[in-house]
């Protein structure tokens, strides 16, 4: 991931559910690294890797769990998609979660990294 600033704190935690489960872990985040890509002239891809509190372990099953938003050139999340090794996995992020992330992509600092993906040219 990359960008000289990737680093911000959110202390709020974020459930994971896996589809069919009836249990599922809460997640709290102490950080998020991140890097903002820009896909073509409508979308950026802001990859997302959080830092979890030492209580909070991902599911065992996953082996690298990190969430990618699909976002506008303006920096609004149209969509969130939960991965393992870069890949869909079968986790699903609730509303609240989903809030939760809202609230970090608009912070300034990733609002500046999204506006400043978009300015790039694609494949840069």
């Amino acid at each position: 991931m990359r960008g000289a600033a990737s680093f911000t704190q959110i202390r709020e935690g974020i459930i994971v559910i896996r589809y069919g489960d009836e249990q599922w872990n809460e997640l709290k985040f102490t950080g998020f690294r991140y890097e903002a890509e820009k896909r073509d002239a409508q979308w950026i891809d802001l990859l997302m890797q959080p830092e979890l509190a030492d209580n909070t372990p991902v599911p065992p099953d996953l082996i690298e769990f990190s969430i990618m938003a699909v976002c506008t050139h303006e920096g609004h999340p149209i969509q969130f998609v939960t991965l393992d090794e870069g890949i869909d996995c079968e986790y699903q992020l609730t509303e609240w979660e989903q809030d939760q992330l809202r609230a970090f992509i608009r912070t300034e600092e990733v609002s500046k990294a999204i506006l400043a993906a978009a300015a790039e040219s694609v494949g840069s």
